[in-house]
C-alpha cells in the first residue's frame, strides 16, 4: 500500500501544522508496517532541520523540475493540481492531506483522498483573518469535501463544526483521530541541558510558560494581566513567532516573549516551568496542553471551544475575558499547591489516549479501508 502524504508543512513549518505531520509520519514508520510505504510530496526540499526530524523509512518527493527551478505560484499550482499526475506515476494507493487540503482532481482520478482537518476558525471567528482570506480559506474547504473520501478531524469539537458548517451529509465520513504528541516531552531531561537552556534565554527561576503563536486569538494578554495577582517572583515565559499583537502586551520585565526556539531547547523550557497557561479563545485541540502535562506542568485553559477535551478533567478551566479567575487557578497550580501533584499525575493518566502508536493504527485502518485491493 503505497500512501503519498502532503508535506509541504512538514518540510516548512516548525511547530503548528508541522509538528503534527512530523509526529504522524514518525508515528506511522515507527510501526514497521511493511505492507506500507510513505511518499512525503512537497513543492521543495524546505528547511533541512526540519526535514531531517522525519526518521528512516520515507522517501521525499519533488515536482519534476528542481525544486530549485519552480517559482512559488508554479509550486502553489503543483500541490494543487499538478501533483495528481505525479501521484498517478507512482502508483500511490491513498493520499492523505494533512493540512485541511487536497488536490483538485484526486477524485476523477480514482486515488482516494483523506484529510485532516485541523480547525474552522476563519468560519467560526472570522474577525481575527482578512476578509479574502477567510472566503479563500473557506472555497478550499468545500472544495476539500468534495474531493475526500474521508476525513480526520482531529476533536470532537472540530467534527461538529465540520458537520455544522460543512454540511450534514458529511457526517458518516468523518473520524475524530486525536493528535499524537512527540516522545521528546516525556522525556527526563538532563539538569546540564537544563542550566545550559536557563542561561542561553536568560530564563527567571519561576515562571509560568505558555507556548503558541502571540496573536489575538490566543489571549496571551489575560496572562499577562493576571501575573499582577500572583506571587512577585512569578514571571510569564511565551514561546511562539510574534504578530502585532505582542505589542499589546504590558512592557513588564517579567514578561518574556521568546521566538525561533528549536525543539530540544523548548522541551527544557517546559521542564522548568512552575505550571502552564493555555488562554487561547477557541481551538481546533491545542496540542501545547498535550505537551505540558507530557512535561508535568499543571495547566490552565480556557472555556469556549475544545480545551476541555484536550486537557481532560483535572486541569482548571476558566472565563477567557476573567484575569482574576486566571490568577487564581494559576495560584492553585504553583509548587506547593494543595493536590497539584495529584492533578498532574492524573492528567498524565488521562493523555495516554493520545499517544503516537495508538494514533497511528487508527490512521492505517483508514489508509486500508480506502487502498485498492493490489
Amino acid at each position: 500500500m503505497i500512501v503519498g502524504v502532503d508535506a509541504k508543512r512538514i518540510v516548512r513549518n516548525g511547530t503548528g501544522l508541522g509538528s503534527y505531520g512530523r509526529t504522524l509520519v514518525n508515528d506511522l514508520l515507527r510501526r514497521g508496517d511493511s505492507e506500507l510505504e510513505l511518499r512525503l510530496y512537497a513543492p521543495d526540499e524546505g528547511k533541512d532541520s526540519l526535514r531531517g526530524q522525519i526518521i528512516e523509512g520515507a522517501t521525499f518527493c519533488y515536482p519534476t523540475e528542481k525544486p530549485s527551478d519552480v517559482g512559488a505560484l508554479r509550486k502553489a499550482w503543483w500541490r494543487s493540481r499538478g501533483i495528481v499526475k505525479d501521484l498517478k506515476r507512482d502508483g500511490v494507493s491513498v493520499y492523505h492531506g494533512l493540512s485541511g487540503e487536497l488536490p483538485i482532481g484526486l477524485r476523477k482520478a480514482g486515488i482516494p483522498g483523506v484529510v485532516t482537518i485541523h480547525d474552522l476558525i476563519f468560519m467560526r471567528h472570522p474577525e481575527y483573518y482578512h476578509w479574502i482570506d477567510t472566503k479563500i480559506y473557506e472555497w478550499k474547504f468545500r472544495q476539500t469535501l468534495r474531493e475526500a473520501a474521508h476525513i480526520i478531524a482531529i476533536s470532537e469539537r472540530t467534527r461538529q463544526d465540520i458537520i455544522e458548517l460543512g454540511g450534514a451529509e458529511y457526517a458518516d465520513r468523518i473520524s475524530v483521530i486525536y493528535q499524537s504528541f512527540s516522545p521528546r516531552f516525556t522525556k527526563e531531561i538532563s539538569a546540564s541541558k537544563k542550566a545550559e537552556v536557563k542561561q542561553r534565554y536568560e530564563l527567571p527561576a519561576r515562571y509560568v510558560l505558555n507556548v503558541g503563536t502571540i496573536e489575538r486569538r490566543k489571549n496571551l494578554l489575560l496572562v499577562a494581566e493576571a501575573l499582577d495577582l500572583l506571587p512577585k517572583d512569578i514571571h510569564l515565559v511565551a514561546v511562539g513567532r510574534k504578530t502585532d499583537y505582542a505589542e499589546e502586551l504590558p512592557k513588564d520585565e517579567r514578561i518574556h516573549l521568546l521566538s525561533g526556539v528549536p525543539d530540544d531547547d523548548l522541551a527544557a523550557i517546559y521542564a522548568m516551568g512552575e505550571a502552564f497557561a493555555y488562554p487561547s479563545r477557541y481551538e481546533g485541540f491545542g496540542i501545547p496542553i498535550i505537551e505540558a502535562i507530557a512535561a508535568g506542568l499543571p495547566v490552565v485553559a480556557c472555556t469556549g471551544s475544545c480545551l476541555e477535551e484536550a486537557g481532560g478533567p483535572y486541569c482548571r478551566y476558566v472565563d477567557p475575558d476573567n484575569p482574576t479567575e486566571m490568577a487564581e487557578a494559576l495560584q492553585m497550580s504553583l509548587r506547593g499547591a494543595y493536590d497539584r501533584e495529584q492533578r498532574i499525575a492524573k492528567s498524565r493518566e488521562y493523555i495516554k489516549r493520545f499517544e503516537g502508536r495508538d494514533v497511528a493504527g487508527q490512521v492505517i485502518d483508514i489508509y486500508r479501508r480506502y487502498a485498492p485491493n493490489e
